[in-house]
């Protein structure tokens, strides 16, 4: 079983890996980048706190938890137990890998720890703010997913691996959504 999905996986990726271009090869190398975000981060945080005062600090502090346990729980802990070698460090797919000039990421890829983070962002920001911000909710998912497809196009993980990111990165943001929603928020309105 196992041997299968690891089969599929690996053609998957191939696939997927295999659409590059030299359009779409520094688009998807920037939307794998940090540090081209920063502005689309400062511009969030600065309408989260101009609109929650207060109650915003709060919001942000959340969204750096989030962070946090969704990278820790990717790098520190399931890259650790699983060593799933990424595929740009697969021997059996040398040669066949398109990798971006980013190169070829640390040795394990399973779990994403960028789709982690980014879809964590994204559904903690999903339940914890208000219809006002509906549209940045449908932004931050559209993100989350270039930026989870982009580690695909980039070679440096298999669409199992992204997909493991994603379930982590929901469940920490929606699970630190809850007490954000349940204690925090609720503390603060009294």
């Amino acid at each position: 079983m196992i041997e299968s999905l690891n089969t599929l996986d690996t053609r998957l990726f191939l696939i997927l890996n295999g659409w590059h271009n030299s359009f779409f090869d520094p688009i998807m190398y920037w939307f794998s980048d940090k540090l081209i975000w920063i502005p689309m981060y400062l511009l969030i945080a600065f309408y989260i706190v101009k609109h929650y005062k207060r109650q915003g600090i709060y919001i942000l502090l959340f969204i750096g938890l989030v962070i946090l346990l969704c990278d820790q729980t990717a790098s520190l802990l399931i890259k650790n137990i699983v060593h799933r070698l990424r595929p740009s460090h697969e021997p059996a797919l040398a040669g066949l890998v398109h990798l971006s000039k980013a190169g070829p990421g640390g040795l394990y890829g399973f779990v994403s720890s960028h789709a982690a983070n980014a879809f964590g962002v994204a559904t903690f920001l999903a339940f914890s703010l208000n219809a006002r911000f509906k549209i940045l909710t449908y932004w931050l998912f559209i993100w989350a997913l270039m930026v989870s497809y982009s580690r695909i196009y980039n070679g440096v993980h298999y669409p199992g691996d992204v997909a493991g990111g994603i379930i982590v990165g929901i469940f920490i943001g929606w699970m630190l959504a809850r007490v954000y929603v349940s204690v925090i928020n609720r503390r603060l309105e009294t």
